[in-house]
């Protein structure tokens, strides 16, 4: 089996902002012109999260929505009282979503449903600069 690494980077607005980075994953999978691969999308931090959704303006509501009531912004968390940063319900949120998803790569095409997207999504409570990692198996 054949390992090809890439990556690229996001800029974000923080506060559970969500990214379709799908257009960026398929040029980087596409310029090597295989024909079958796993293709699995990777973004480190413990307060970003990668998944799949159909991106729209009805689920990019919905989403931080349901996720505020699993892990409201307000509430006092453990981890605030130690760092005092402000953004415990950001690693609950990111534990819950992940930090990586996989695309299987058939006969040349990325494998996303017609209304399936990737995405990341930041949810520390500041901007910042995260690094997406693709490692393509073939």
């Amino acid at each position: 089996m054949t390992i090809i690494n890439e990556k690229f980077t996001v800029n974000t607005k923080g506060n559970t902002d969500i990214v379709d980075i799908t257009n960026n994953i398929k040029n980087l999978v596409y310029r090597h012109s295989l024909t079958n691969a796993i293709v699995h999308v990777y973004v480190a931090g413990s307060t970003v999260s990668v998944t799949n959704i159909e991106f729209e303006p009805g689920l990019l509501v919905d989403l931080p929505e349901a996720l505020e009531n699993l892990a409201p912004i307000e509430k006092e968390y453990h981890h605030d009282a130690t760092w005092h940063d402000g953004n415990g319900y950001a690693h609950i949120r990111a534990s819950i979503i992940g930090n990586s998803t996989m695309v299987p790569l058939i006969e040349g095409a990325l494998q996303l449903g017609q209304w399936q997207q990737v995405v990341l999504i930041d949810f520390d409570n500041k901007a910042r600069i995260r690094t997406v990692h693709l490692i393509i198996e073939y």
